[in-house]
Order: C-alpha cells, then structure tokens, then sequence
C-alpha cells in the first residue's frame, strides 16, 4: 500500500500498460505527464498544478512511475508475474540513466532525472519496497520494518519530489522530505485498517499490538474492541513526524516545497478526522474537496502552528529512522 495506491485490485494478467514496453512511434513526454495530471487524484493533481510547467511534468512522470509499481504489487495477477514485472521496471531505470528508455514513463523520466538531479536509487528503493508488499503479505511488521518499507514506498517519493519541486539542497530538506512521507503514509495505514485486512495485510505494528494484547489477525483487527489503542498509538508516531517536518521546514524555503505543504494540511486534516471518529476509521466520510483546498492554501501559505507538536512524552516509543540508501541498482 504505497502513497500513491488507488487500490486497482486487477484480475489475472498484468495488462500491458503496466509493463515497460518498447514504446512505438514519437513519444511527447510534456502530453504524456499532462494526461497523467488530468488522471490524477484531486488533491495531488491541485497541489502539482502551483508548479511551473517543467516542474510539474518532472513530478508528474515521479507520480506515474510510483503509481505503475503499486498497481502491479496491487494486482491479483501470479506472484512470480508481478515480480517479473518489477525487475522489468528495475531494468527500465538502467535504460533511463543511460539515455534509452522503452516506455512512454521511461521517456517522461529520462528529461528530468539529470535535469533534477534525481537518483536513481531511490527509483530501485521503490521497487524494493513494492517486493515487500508483492512477496508479504506483509502482517504485523516490527517497528524498523515498518520504517524500512515506509523509507521505500513513501520516503522515495519524498526525496524525487522535493528535487522537482526545486527546494535546496540541505540535510534540513532531506528530513522534511522523510519525516513527511513518514506521516502521510503512517496516516494511510490508519486509514485503511479496514481495508487492508481484508486484502489479508496487517500495516499496524507488532510492539504496539503486543502492548495491547491485539492479535494480529485480519479477521478480527478491524472489529477488535482494543485496536483504537493500538491506532492511538501509531497516531503519535505520525504526529510526531508531522512535527518533524515542521521544524524542518523552519530552515527551508517554503515557497519551493508549497505542493508538499497542501499535501500535508489534507492529510494531517485526515488524521485529526480519524482521531475525532475514535481511532476508527471504518466509517470515514471522505474529505469534502472545499475542505481539502482550504487545508491545503493554509499550509502552504500560513503553516498553522499545533499545540500537539509538543506533547511527546519522555520515554515514549518514537518511530524509527530507516536509513535504506544503499546502492541497490
């Protein structure tokens, strides 16, 4: 379940276009990433739309080639055919930095990944981390796994991202990019408890399961009267780390890093808004999109400050930092 996830659940064989085929014919990347926009979700395809035009199509082809991967870990087809297919794409970011692309995404990244400085581990980084999902099911993982598959599946879009979006290169940037990802995808995992039991997936992590005594079992988590607790506590950890990008971003320049600042007012909205319905989130009513622009506009423009930044207790389990940036290509 990655942060672009759209849930597509496919039957049988992965269709072609999950697939880096040769592509046929002239390839415009500026008219492929703008279908991707027209395509994209509201409050990514809102928060992209304040970047100038070159910018914009560098995250969008990001967004397209972190969608593909989780489409295929996401899909019923065969485990060895999924895996077959991330090895492919494995293979297509060689060919990107080498100069010869096969896909329409392919063509799309090679015009940025040197254009922003993008690396290219953080590509395979991604594609490690929809292994995990493709050869889990992964149920009840410990804390450092947890923060290894979020470093993968979130942590990567946030490093390729804030490259795009032309923030400057500093340590302070890296831990934004980190600890947001970190919040936003923890924020996912506890909205979709429901969701993801019933795809036999347990995100939740096992210390705080075994703290109160929840058993890690997709037929019950979601029903389990103790559960809210368990959630409770993963909403720290993701309030933690929203405080973390916050005082990160003290140190940077915000007008670069507003796209990231509205995904960041929609999301922190989801997770006062599974807090208020007590942890459970079962029963969520989506964010009205009024409301996701005027979260959004506040972050990137005003940063509202939270009297809950503060509030980690001494000695309180705090999520880990999964530093996966070895060289894997």
């Amino acid at each position: 379940m990655a942060l672009v996830s759209h849930n597509p659940r496919a039957s049988g064989a992965l269709p072609e276009h999950l697939l880096p085929l040769q592509h046929n014919g002239a390839c415009d990347p500026g008219t492929f990433t703008e279908e991707v926009l027209a395509n994209a979700r509201s409050s990514f395809a809102f928060g992209l739309r304040t970047l100038p035009t070159v910018r914009r199509r560098a995250m969008l082809a990001v967004y397209a080639f972190a969608r593909i991967a989780d489409d295929i870990a996401d899909s019923h087809a065969a485990t060895g055919e999924k895996l077959s297919a991330l090895d492919a794409w494995s293979e297509e970011v060689d060919r990107i930095y080498a100069g010869a692309p096969h896909s329409s995404v392919g063509h799309a990244l090679a015009d940025n990944v040197g254009r922003f400085d993008l690396p290219a581990r953080e590509f395979h980084l991604m594609l490690d981390g929809m292994r995990m999902d493709v050869n889990g099911p992964i149920l009840a993982p410990t804390l450092h796994e947890l923060a290894c598959y979020t470093r993968r599946v979130a942590g990567t879009i946030g490093q390729l991202s804030v490259r795009c979006f032309g923030s400057e290169a500093s340590p302070h940037r890296d831990t934004f990019a980190l600890a947001l990802a970190d919040a936003l995808q923890l924020t996912n995992i506890l909205r979709d408890v429901s969701e993801d039991a019933a795809n036999g997936r347990i995100y939740l992590p096992r210390e705080l399961l075994a703290q109160f005594d929840v058993p890690a079992d997709c037929a019950t988590i979601a029903s389990h009267d103790r559960t809210a607790t368990v959630c409770a506590a993963l909403g720290a950890l993701a309030r933690g780390r929203f405080a973390m990008a916050r005082t990160s971003l003290s140190h940077l320049q915000r007008a670069p890093l507003r796209p990231a600042l509205i995904f960041m007012g929609v999301y922190e909205g989801y997770l006062d808004r599974i807090e208020a319905s007590a942890w459970n989130s079962a029963h969520l009513s989506p964010m009205p999109r009024w409301e996701k622009i005027a979260r959004g506009l506040r972050y990137a423009y005003f940063m509202p400050k939270r009297e809950d930044d503060h509030t980690m207790q001494p000695g309180a389990i705090r999520f880990p930092v999964c530093d996966d940036t070895r060289d894997v290509a």
